[in-house]
């Protein structure tokens, strides 16, 4: 629809249709509007590319929502993570110390040499070390985790269980079909593949005919506003070109390019999809199966540090054995706190690709 508003002014006078008589000025307005009713099929190929995009759209956001619950959920987890591998090393100076003065007891008891306690004394030092570098990852984790939320300062986590993880309650070909079928990646990659189709359609339409209806209201005068005579008309147009120097045939080319492209994508995004469902289930089932082994670890440990404790202090066994169980027992604690943080990072990475939660929190 569009206005027009003329006011002419003639050196002589000239025929005024608005008042059928002579007159140096001449006043005209218009109001014309036009709807059209059919343009090679392109209203509909425009409306099942725009369905396709707000499809789209919404599971980008839904994606993009899942990516963010998993960026956060890593640094949440790492801080968990630093503040248990951080009592791990606070045990470790703390039995360090504890068995640095059974050795110089024994020492000046005469039960046992100097390089006893010299060889406690190295451990107790590493084992602060240590400590130290652990508690500056943990308050850089903090920090992290306190930028992800839009804190100004450290965020800590609340503590998490540290039951066994369940069993996915969803097998691996279950996964698999679901994300292919469901998954943001894979509703997105589809979306675009029709919007893509819809403008193949449209390119292919322009080679119909173009039929508008249109109506024009007119009014002239030798003075503003024009009210001396008005005319109005309606009526049907249509235009059917016949050639326009190939860009027809170009347009059409090149949305098939772009289906074929989208096509070829979606084709690998559900390829990709397999894959990364596949080793994320994995890594699932590999960190689940790593942290009950590593629990049994802690407990053969610790118990075997318990054992060399006794026998050091029966004289049975000498210094390295015993810090060689008191390392061994950090090592088994450090791991179980590593196994329990792949494990849910693996659980958040397989929700992350399906796009929703697979237990109830």
């Amino acid at each position: 629809m569009s206005t027009q508003l003329n006011a002419t002014k003639y050196s002589s006078e000239s025929f005024n249709i608005g008042t059928g008589s002579p007159a140096s000025q001449i006043v005209d307005a218009r109001l014309e509007a036009r709807y059209n009713l059919f343009r090679g099929l392109g209203k509909f190929a425009d409306l099942a590319r725009a369905q396709a995009e707000v499809e789209g759209a919404r599971a980008d956001e839904l994606g993009s929502r899942f990516q963010t619950a998993l960026f956060t959920e890593a640094d949440y987890f790492d801080v968990v993570a630093q503040r248990e591998l951080t009592g791990v090393a606070s045990e470790r100076v703390r039995r360090a110390q504890e068995q640095l003065a059974v050795a110089r007891a024994r020492v000046i008891s005469g039960a046992a040499v100097q390089t006893d306690s010299l060889q406690l004394l190295l451990e107790l030092t590493t084992a602060q070390v240590e400590l130290i570098r652990q508690e500056a990852r943990l308050k850089v984790a903090r920090y992290q985790l306190g930028r992800r939320v839009g804190s100004p300062g450290p965020v800590d986590a609340a503590l998490l269980d540290t039951l066994a993880a369940p069993d996915l309650p969803i097998t691996e070909e279950e996964a698999i079909a679901e994300a292919v079928r469901e998954s943001p990646d894979a509703v997105l990659a589809r979306a675009n593949e029709r919007a893509a189709a819809a403008q193949v359609r449209a390119a292919r339409g322009s080679y119909l005919p173009r039929i508008d209806l249109f109506g024009q209201l007119s009014a002239f005068d030798d003075k503003f506003f024009p009210t001396a005579t008005t005319r109005s008309a309606f009526g049907l147009s249509l235009s059917w070109p016949i050639w326009d120097n190939a860009v027809r045939e170009l347009n059409v080319s090149r949305a098939a390019t772009a289906r074929d492209i989208s096509r070829a994508a979606r084709n690998d995004t559900e390829l990709a999809l397999q894959r990364d469902v596949v080793e994320a289930y994995e890594a699932y089932n590999a960190a689940r199966a790593a942290a009950d082994l590593a629990a049994k670890a802690v407990t053969v440990a610790d118990e075997n540090l318990r054992v060399q404790q006794q026998r050091y202090r029966a004289g049975a066994t000498t210094i390295i054995d015993l810090i060689t169980a008191q390392v061994s027992l950090t090592e088994s604690e450090a791991g179980l706190v590593q196994a329990r943080q792949a494990t849910r990072l693996a659980l958040s990475g397989l929700e992350a690709i399906l796009g929703r939660r697979l237990f109830q929190q």
